[in-house]
């Protein structure tokens, strides 16, 4: 089954050629002088926020002219995807060859401490004698210092030195979601043609509005000044006399920058487009690919390894990935996705794929996609979504983004490309829920998956080590139980039946009934006692997480006394667990006012967005204090 994920459209702009690119076909025609390099060079151009939408995907509203130009004398990956569907995490998969669930850099723009052995992709190829740029965002959660030949705005391969290879990455952000909502026209100032609204095809989880149609219009505009950037690459390239020594890898860092995909665990955030073009001279690597598209599975965390693969260096053992092309090349059965902490919002989720079939397990169903927080209430389509919402005019589709989500989700991705019929609790699909949940539990065990210790628990443990040390350090019997616990979120009949768990010695069990509890709609009264013990849990993130519960469902006025308390702990990871909490007590969180406008939120204050001290930690405890206090109606300027 090919292109399961494409959109259709019956309309067929003209398309044209601009100078640049027209150069280019003209020298691939008639071929250019090669150079007598043995290894090749590796260019990477990798763009924001876009789903498999070029035009030779299949898509007639899309102008892309150079890369389906492309297209036509390299591969088309049919079946390629990010691990993770927002960028932070993305790009740690992508340039460590690792899952960020096993380093611990799957929450966004974290300070995740690493492995002093890690070495990613660009370190192994300067081993390996190969000049690396990157132009320019890094976007890691780890530090990148040292790690390349040059990372900045300029880094280019023609600052290398004569006769060495190169690895050159260039990430163009023109089509992130920034761009996408703001709808600027100094974006697209570039284009001679732009996109008719009244031609866009929305998917059933976007309300059908001129604004929504707008935005996205603009999405296929921003497509085509990204397309000029790669024709742009490509001269840059032919005039170098490069071409036919340059292996490229063209690629999105996952789903649209829209609600329903972005942030979302699914294929619709997940599934990315990728052409990759290798030269005549290095066609041995792809021999095993027929034709010019493939159904070949591959992640993001396959990219480092395969890249190591094609410029003969040796792939670290710690790497997780496997190589998709040359020597050895693995076809992998399943691709593996997470989705955890997103500015101010946690989740954990986890999804399988095994080529047709997409399962999904929410760890955090009670909370919604669409979660009352500043990041869900800015502007572009959120403000549309939201002004909608408001008229009472949202699709059944879209409503559903506001709702509790199941626990477990089953799509077939054949005949329901959009995914919008949950399979999960259809008898006939039991066996393959069974068979993708189980694959799902072993990926977790075997790699560790650090969602299961929570961020706050597995950040508290990392003082001194990594936080892949950490999680290495407990025996795999050790993370069955842990998975037992968190298997408990959205399954409970009975509360007491999580007492053996509120009583455990390991804290990420202890964390995982109370996150069960707070998805049990019954009666907890019988889980107090506990509820009171836990709020003075010596581990702040067991502790926020009791007395979140008890302000909203308990009578303890103590619960306050420790929530001001996690607020003013010198961890700023614990502070941010703090900060949500309290974001997600809606009103009730009004005696704490005072505290977080004096003193809490001042150390957190700064010049980003006019308003937070750092894009990491800071700004996301701003956040969550702004709409804490706005839920207080407390009026905050969030836009300057």
């Amino acid at each position: 089954m090919k292109n399961r994920n494409r959109t259709k459209h019956y309309q067929n702009p003209r398309r044209s050629l601009h100078a640049a690119w027209v150069f280019f076909l003209c020298c691939m025609a008639i071929g250019q002088a090669s150079a007598t390099q043995d290894r090749p060079n590796i260019l990477w151009i990798s763009h924001e926020d876009l789903s498999p939408i070029y035009g030779c995907y299949g898509d007639s509203l899309a102008r892309t002219p150079a890369i389906d130009e492309l297209a036509k004398r390299s591969i088309r990956f049919d079946q390629a995807f990010s691990n993770a569907p927002i960028c932070a995490p993305a790009r740690s998969t992508l340039i460590t060859g690792m899952y960020a669930t096993s380093l611990g850099s799957q929450h966004l723009r974290s300070e995740t401490p690493v492995p002093e052995s890690l070495k990613i992709l660009p370190e192994v190829l300067r081993e390996a004698g190969y000049y690396t740029s990157n132009n320019v965002k890094t976007d890691y959660n780890f530090s990148h210092e040292g790690r390349w030949d040059e990372s900045s705005n300029t880094a280019h391969w023609r600052n290398r030195p004569d006769d060495k290879p190169f690895f050159s990455v260039f990430n163009i952000m023109i089509t992130h979601e920034g761009p996408t909502n703001a709808l600027r026209k100094t974006d697209t100032e570039s284009l001679k043609e732009f996109t008719d609204p009244d031609q866009v095809m929305l998917p059933p989880y976007l309300p059908d509005s001129p604004k929504m149609r707008q935005i996205w219009a603009h999405m296929y505009d921003l497509l085509a000044v990204f397309d000029q950037r790669v024709a742009s690459l490509l001269g840059d390239l032919e005039e170098d006399g490069l071409l036919e020594e340059t292996i490229v890898f063209v690629f999105s860092d996952h789903g649209h920058g829209l609600p329903g995909h972005k942030r979302w665990l699914n294929n619709a955030g997940l599934q990315i487009p990728f052409i990759l073009h290798v030269p005549e001279k290095y066609k041995h690597f792809v021999d095993h690919i027929p034709g010019t598209t493939t159904d070949l599975k591959v992640g993001f965390v396959d990219f480092a390894p395969t890249v190591l693969n094609l410029a003969g260096a040796t792939v670290p053992e710690m790497m997780e990935g496997k190589s998709f092309l040359g020597e050895g090349a693995t076809e992998k059965e399943y691709v593996f996705g997470y989705r955890d902490r997103a500015d101010d919002c946690y989740e954990v989720s986890r999804s399988v794929y095994d080529g047709r079939y997409l399962y999904v397990r929410h760890f955090m169903p009670q909370l919604p996609y669409y979660q009352n927080a500043l990041i869900f209430n800015k502007g572009g389509s959120y403000e549309e979504i939201n002004r909608l919402r408001a008229l009472g005019q949202l699709p059944d589709a879209t409503q559903r983004m506001f709702l509790p989500k199941e626990t477990e989700l089953l799509f077939d991705l054949e005949n329901d490309p959009l995914e919008q019929k949950n399979l999960a609790t259809r008898e006939e699909h039991a066996s393959r829920v069974r068979k993708l949940a189980d694959e799902l539990d072993e990926w977790m065990i075997r790699h560790r998956d650090t969602g299961l210790l929570s961020e706050g628990i597995m950040m508290g443990q990392a003082k001194g080590r990594s936080v892949y040390e950490v999680a290495r350090a407990y025996s795999r019997e050790s993370y069955q139980q842990l998975l037992e616990a968190a298997r408990w979120v959205g399954k409970v009949s009975d509360p007491n039946h999580l007492i053996p768990y509120f009583e455990s010695g390991e804290p990420a069990q202890r964390y995982w009934a109370l996150i069960a509890l707070d998805a049990y709609v019954g009666n907890i009264e019988s889980t107090m006692p506990h509820l009171k013990k836990l709020m003075k849990d010596a581990v702040p993130a067991v502790a926020t997480k009791a007395a979140e519960i008890m302000v909203k469902r308990g009578t303890d006025p103590e619960a306050y006394e420790i929530l001001e308390k996690m607020l003013r702990l010198p961890d700023e990871v614990q502070v941010l667990q703090a900060a949500i909490s309290v974001r997600q007590l809606g009103k009730k969180a009004a005696p704490l006012l005072p505290v977080i406008q004096d003193e809490i939120f001042p150390q957190y204050a700064g010049t980003i967005w006019g308003r937070y001290k750092s894009w990491s930690y800071p700004m996301f405890i701003g956040m969550a204090l702004d709409q804490a206090q706005i839920n207080c109606n407390v009026a905050i300027d969030t836009h300057r």
